[in-house]
Formats: structure tokens, sequence, C-alpha cells
């Protein structure tokens, strides 16, 4: 895995065909104009301890 990313990108799109080729490159332009939104960590940590214990173990219930 010592292989920069790009040049593995690289290699598997010289195998693909044009039109998703295409895609992938929407796809990256797309990215680029996105930004993630969020807060840090810190400010949530007023919220550690809000959830009850019963609804976690419901959450966790449900993931599985």
């Amino acid at each position: 895995m010592d292989t920069p990313i790009i040049e593995r990108l690289i290699e598997e799109l010289k195998v693909m065909p044009q039109d998703l080729q295409y895609r992938v490159l929407e796809f990256a332009r797309t990215l680029v104009g996105s930004q993630i939104h969020g807060v840090p960590g810190r400010q949530l940590l007023n919220f550690a301890g809000t959830i009850p214990p019963n609804d976690i173990q419901l959450v966790d219930a449900r993931s599985n």
C-alpha cells in the first residue's frame, strides 16, 4: 500500500470504459466543491450521558 492514491486511481481509470471514467470525473468534481460540516467534538461533550442507557441498547439492537 505504498503506492500513492492518485497513482492507484489512475491505474483503475485506465481499464475503465470512457463513460465510467467520466462518471468518476464528475464525482471528483462534486467532492472538490463539498465541505464537511460539523462541530468539534469538544462542543458535543455537553451532551455526554444524556441518552438513557435503555435507548442506547435499543439503537444497538437495531444496528445488528
